[in-house]
């Protein structure tokens, strides 16, 4: 069996030797092929991956520390399996850690609530790193959650795995820890916080490099301030208050870098404070933070909510700090989860119906776009002048600067179904103009948990 396995491995690297392109030999290829030569050559990495994850389970499990030097890896001079494999393979070091870390999913040596990961990694259902997505944004079990819980997360999350890339997945693993064990959210927000770290480094050239880890609360401020300062040269949003019109111009006129317009920026607020000079902010005053969280939640003491453009739960004693250092706004939405409108005596979306879009939304709609609300722009569904359209919540939605204009240029339509939305594909990217279905960003509304 085993020489057969290896035989068909040699057989299959040779075979994709055989077709590598040459360079400038997919210029001519048709656009459709060109993607199902990617897809197939993904599907073919993966296998690969899955591969390297067996072997690399095997290779721990005989290195494992009771053998001591009697184990693979110190016997063959290296002082882990992760080792080994980078060396064996000539991988980097995170490559050959992830592969041992899901080769003892597959193997069953790792915990047990990862049987259903295990059985998608054989199956060829779940990546390797869909699968050390799933084991690291679930945890571990713990007293406010058991390992059958954990064990029927997994399964559901390896289903997700299909329409999920690795990234998305560990953010919605996340999520789903957090809903089986809201207890534990403050004690996983203080781990956060307690990580945070500003470390500078002086270099031999004169020059000073910081390297700042922030916690999601220090991060919702900072980038605040970021995106005023760089979000015109970033492709932020066009439609800005009037007052704020001049100054985006200037941002973008300036002949300084984004990177080094923001390092001035910067120093500027940290001499004289966020609100001491605000001539190259759009906007005025420090950092405003918006959180989200349901009524019913702040009301009852109890459940979690999260920072605008933050992955992350928070508590609800975050809650009701940030809530006790600033203003609240109450946003009601109907049976339908919609709420406020304009019609049209207004062409451009308010404030608070961007702030009402970004809590039913959770930002950018488009699928796969991860800029935050303060990116988007409120994108009529039913366009203002070609269909009459009324500045509405239910007929508006988030799309960044750059799904905004690929949208109108490029014939794609939303349409509204019942609460929620879908994107129809122009004819010339599907033939068929199959409904796309848009999904919330904001973890609340997935739970189905908004007021």
């Amino acid at each position: 069996m085993t020489s057969t396995r290896l035989d068909t491995l040699r057989e299959v690297a040779s075979a994709l030797e055989g077709v590598l392109p040459s360079a400038g030999s997919l210029g001519a290829v048709d656009e459709s092929v060109l993607l199902e030569l990617s897809r197939a050559t993904e599907r073919v990495r993966k296998l690969a991956e899955t591969q390297v994850a067996l072997i690399a389970g095997e290779i721990e499990r005989r290195s494992a520390r009771e053998f001591g030097s009697a184990g693979m890896a110190q016997r063959l001079g290296l002082r882990t399996a992760e080792e080994l494999v980078r060396v064996t393979n000539q991988s980097t070091a995170r490559d050959a850690s992830l592969a041992v870390r899901v080769g003892r999913i597959v193997t069953g040596d790792s915990e047990a609530w990862l049987a259903p990961v295990s059985q998608a990694i054989l199956d060829g259902a779940c990546s390797v790193s869909s699968a050390d997505a799933i084991r690291s944004g679930l945890g571990a079990p713990g007293a406010g959650v058991s390992e059958a819980a954990l064990t029927d997360a997994a399964a559901r999350l390896c289903g997700d795995a299909a329409i999920l890339d690795p990234d998305r997945l560990q953010r919605r693993a996340r999520e789903v820890r957090d809903e089986l064990d809201e207890l534990g959210i403050a004690g996983r927000e203080s781990a956060r916080r307690a990580r945070r770290s500003l470390r500078v480094t002086r270099l031999p050239d004169g020059m000073t490099r910081a390297n700042w880890l922030m916690d999601p609360e220090t991060s919702a401020v900072f980038l605040t301030l970021f995106d005023r300062a760089t979000s015109p040269r970033r492709g932020g949003p066009r439609f800005v208050a009037e007052p704020d019109s001049a100054a985006a111009q200037a941002i973008l006129a300036d002949e300084r870098t984004t990177e080094q317009l923001a390092s001035d920026v910067f120093l500027e607020l940290l001499r004289q404070g966020a609100a001491a000079d605000s001539s190259e902010l759009l906007g005025s005053g420090g950092a405003t933070i918006s959180v989200h969280v349901t009524r019913a939640a702040l009301d009852g003491r109890s459940g979690h909510g999260y920072v605008e453009g933050q992955t992350a739960a928070v508590s609800i004693e975050t809650i009701e700090r940030l809530a006790c250092a600033g203003e609240v706004v109450d946003i009601a939405f109907d049976g339908a989860g919609q709420p406020l409108d304009l019609g049209r005596e207004q062409r451009l979306f308010n404030r608070r119906q961007r702030r009402a879009l970004a809590a039913r939304d959770g930002g950018r709609m488009a699928p796969g776009c991860d800029r935050p609300p303060s990116w988007t722009e409120a994108h009529h569904i039913k366009h203002w002048a070609r269909d009459g359209g009324r500045t509405d919540i239910a007929d508006g939605i988030l799309l960044c600067r750059h799904h905004h204009l690929l949208f109108h240029n490029n014939g794609w339509e939303i349409e509204r179904e019942g609460g929620g939305y879908l994107l129809i594909p122009p004819g010339a990217v599907d033939p068929d103009r199959a409904p796309i279905r848009l999904e919330s960003k904001n973890p609340l509304r997935r739970a189905g948990r908004a007021a």
